[in-house]
């Protein structure tokens, strides 16, 4: 499938830059992604961009700018080695974590995945570490390069090779691409933008700046739908403590957690 890339409304504030400047191996990368992208290359000192997607030494980074602040850019970058994720893969409770039981992990059960909005990539990283083939759809062409830069890193590292050879990262509309998929998965994995609140895990800095650069998923609900006819086994969602089913269909059960809940729909499709 190829489909122009889905940008947000503020495309010009973005521009693509590498970091030191003079680095031939990062200018390469740097052409290639704004080529792919329809974007501009800038610099770092004269950028009036809001976002500026960077090639460094250490990967690819997402950075707000401005030239109005003299505050330093907040930078977003994926890393599935250590950080956040490599602390889940090392203490996270295996297969009797609730991500894990969610999505149908048993002793000697290892369902196929789709992550069908794969935003920052944690929880399907996770899932493919405990031995899942997983399909990472994200629509954001920016959040693909930063996915994408992570998982080549990952592929790098001993630690992480295996899980990241059970990982196939897709650009585009999951509502469109899951119809469309020659084996069904087991599972489809939902975790739309959470409803914006003050006082919520966006408010933490790498959400605001996802939020800001891709905007809401106003189509959630019509995801579900599509995913509950081509999932075999279940479709799950992830949603905030207290907020609202994501459309009027009930789920079959609900896994509690101190700030979140997972909604599992089983369907009954397998063959």
């Amino acid at each position: 499938m190829t489909t122009r890339p889905f940008l947000p409304e503020n495309t010009l504030a973005l521009a693509i830059i590498c970091d030191p400047e003079d680095d031939a191996a990062l200018q390469a990368k740097a052409h290639t992604l704004a080529k792919s992208l329809h974007l501009r290359e800038g610099s770092p000192g004269s950028s009036p961009h809001s976002f500026l997607l960077v090639y460094t030494e250490n990967g690819l980074e997402l950075r707000t700018f401005s030239l109005e602040s003299n505050r330093s850019p907040t930078p977003l970058s994926i890393d599935f080695i250590s950080g956040n994720t490599g602390y889940r893969l090392l203490h996270g409770g295996g297969i009797h974590q609730p991500l894990a039981r969610a999505v149908g992990l048993k002793p000697g059960v290892r369902p196929s995945i789709i992550d069908a909005t794969a935003g920052l990539g944690v929880d399907g990283f996770i899932l493919a570490s405990l031995g899942c083939q997983v399909t990472m759809i994200e629509r954001s062409p920016v959040m693909v390069a930063l996915l994408g830069d992570g998982l080549e890193r990952a592929a790098h590292h001993p630690a992480t090779r295996e899980t990241a050879e059970r990982i196939k990262l897709c650009l585009g509309n999951a509502q469109e691409i899951i119809p469309g998929l020659e084996n069904r998965p087991a599972t489809i994995y939902l975790d739309p933008m959470y409803p914006h609140r003050r006082s919520s895990a966006l408010n933490k800095q790498e959400m605001r700046t996802i939020r800001e650069l891709v905007g809401d998923d106003p189509d959630a609900a019509a995801l579900l739908e599509t995913a509950l006819e081509i999932a075999t086994n279940r479709v799950v969602v992830k949603r905030p403590k207290g907020a609202p089913l994501l459309n009027t269909r009930c789920p079959s059960h609900t896994i509690e957690m101190k700030n979140s809940r997972f909604d599992v729909y089983l369907t009954g499709l397998s063959r």
